[in-house]
Parts: structure tokens; sequence; C-alpha cells
């Protein structure tokens, strides 16, 4: 049994604060691929690069157990490209450029060897594509997670909506919660997705933590407080692979354990924004890992008497 993950595989530019690079490898399935192998493998990838997308690059994700029978290789093709620049709060930014290239013939075939699909990441893009991955599926997986934006909830609503339908955990940050549920209190927001579809919702806060919510249920990550913060690209897409890498090891789906899920989760983020791209993740060992969520332990660990 295996997972699946569909998202981009592409070049980002990025300009922060305290640096700044030209082409650097990024893409969401990258990130939570990335991520999500430190826990779990096989990984299947679903995507779309052109000729320029460096085999080395290929060659150290497979290293890592990541699958690319599932990914269109387009060799006379450009890959995604996607330039910004961020603000000094480090969590507002300028889109520069965006030329979807082979993304926008983006179609993806499940192959026969990805129908052993036991846990799916759907990362962010084109709703119809989503849904159109789950369709190709002949089993229902035992766990399905997606990550959507602002943007699909403006272009694509009635695509979404079909989606949500379809799948168990639901990714947004606060401000998409709130406009795709078209409420200010992220507990009713909460509320109101979950009546949608997913049982489960994750709210990310950014520098801010994260939210957890199922049914009446409820829980609260902190984010590590960090001395240095040089690239937030890829985050959140880190966050999902911890998440759902964590998930995929210990193949239990409770609400229990999506709580330790979001703490893992919590701890690979931490370790994304300390380097350009994925650059940090590419030399994490499971020491440093296991360090970082212990950190976390003790950054909500206390005792008291009433």
């Amino acid at each position: 049994m295996s997972l699946v993950v569909i998202g981009t595989m592409a070049f980002d530019a990025l300009e922060t604060p305290f640096g700044k690079v030209d082409r650097i490898i990024g893409g969401s399935a990258t990130y939570v691929a990335w991520s999500a192998s430190n826990f779990t493998q096989p990984i299947k990838q679903v995507s779309i690069i052109g000729g320029d997308f460096p085999q080395e690059e290929l060659d150290a994700l497979a290293a890592r157990g990541v699958a690319f029978d599932g990914v269109d290789v387009i060799k006379d093709g450009k890959s995604f490209f996607w330039s910004g620049r961020y603000h000094m709060d480090m969590n507002t930014r300028d889109t520069l450029v965006t030329d979807l290239n082979v993304l926008a013939q983006f179609n993806p075939q499940l192959p026969d060897s990805y129908q052993d699909c036991e846990f799916l990441m759907l990362g962010n893009v084109v709703p119809a594509i989503q849904l159109d991955v789950i369709k190709q599926l002949k089993n229902r997986p035992k766990l399905v997670v997606m990550d959507t934006m602002n943007f699909w909830m403006e272009t694509a609503m009635d695509d979404l909506k079909k989606v949500l339908a379809e799948v168990d955990v639901l990714m947004v940050n606060d401000s998409e919660a709130r406009q795709l549920s078209e409420e200010y209190s992220l507990v009713k927001a909460a509320a109101r997705i979950q009546a949608m579809g997913p049982k489960y919702i994750i709210i990310k806060k950014g520098e801010h933590g994260a939210l957890l919510f199922h049914g009446s249920k409820a829980f609260f990550a902190p984010a590590l407080p960090l001395e240095d913060v040089f690239d937030p690209t890829g985050a959140g897409d880190t966050f999902a692979g911890g998440f759902i890498g964590h998930i995929a090891r210990t193949k239990d789906i409770s609400f229990e354990n999506m709580k330790r899920g979001i703490i893992v989760g919590s701890a690979m983020a931490s370790f994304c924004v300390e380097k350009f791209g994925p650059n940090r993740l590419k030399e994490l060992t499971m020491e440093e890992i296991n360090g970082r969520i212990n950190e976390f332990v003790d950054l909500v660990q206390f005792d008291i008497q009433l």
C-alpha cells in the first residue's frame, strides 16, 4: 500500500527581506514528497514537468522512495514557474510571475501501479483535476487529504464543492476558511465546512500555529518560535507532507493520532523556512526531526494544580 501525492513540481524565483534566489526547485508535490519521505515510503507522485526539470532532482527524490510513474514529462516543454517577493512580515507576498507552461496541459492518468493507494494527498491544483484523480482510483483510499486556495473559491466554486464532498480532511489557511464558509469565527467556519463533506478541518495560521477540528472536538498546535526565517515558500506543503507521512506510517486515522500528525507537520514546516526552497529538507536527519518534535512537546507542556 502506498501514499499517492498529486501536485506541482516546478521552479521558483524568490525574494525575501533576507535574500534572493533566481531559480530554485519548488512545487507542492516536491515539498510534500521531501517531507513525507522521512516517515513513509513509497510515495507515488502525480504531476507534470518539462524537459528542463533537473534529472539530479528526480534522482534525489527517487533515492528517498519517490516513484514517478504518474509524472508526465514533456521533453520539449518548460516546467511551471512562479516568482514572488515577500514583505518584511513574511506573511504577505506579491506574485511577480506565474508561467503555467506544461501545467496548462496537466491531465493526469493514474498508472495501474498507483491503484494500491491507501492514502491520497491532493495538493493545491485545479479542483476538477483533484476530483478526477479520486474517481480514477478503483478502491477508496483509507484517507483523502485535500489542500486548496482562495483562487479556486473565486473561479471554480462548483467544482470545489464537488471535491469537498469526496474528501476526509481539508487543509486551508484562516483567510481561506473564512472565505469558503462565509464565517469570521473559525469555530463556526470549521462547522460549516464540515457540513460540505470533510470530517476533519485543519486551519493553518502560519507563525501562529494550526487548528484541527472534528465534530465538536478541537485541537491547537502552536508554531515554534524561530530566530531565523529565510523563506516561507512551501511551508504549508511541508506541513501537509509531515502530517500525511505520519498518518501513513502509523495507519491510524483517529482524531488523537491526527493531533500528533499536526505536531509532526508543524515540526517539518519549521525546518522548511530555515533555508530557501526545499534545501533544508534535503539535509534533515531523523535525529534532528525527533529533537524538533520534542521542542514542540516542551513548548506546550506544563503542570498546574487547581
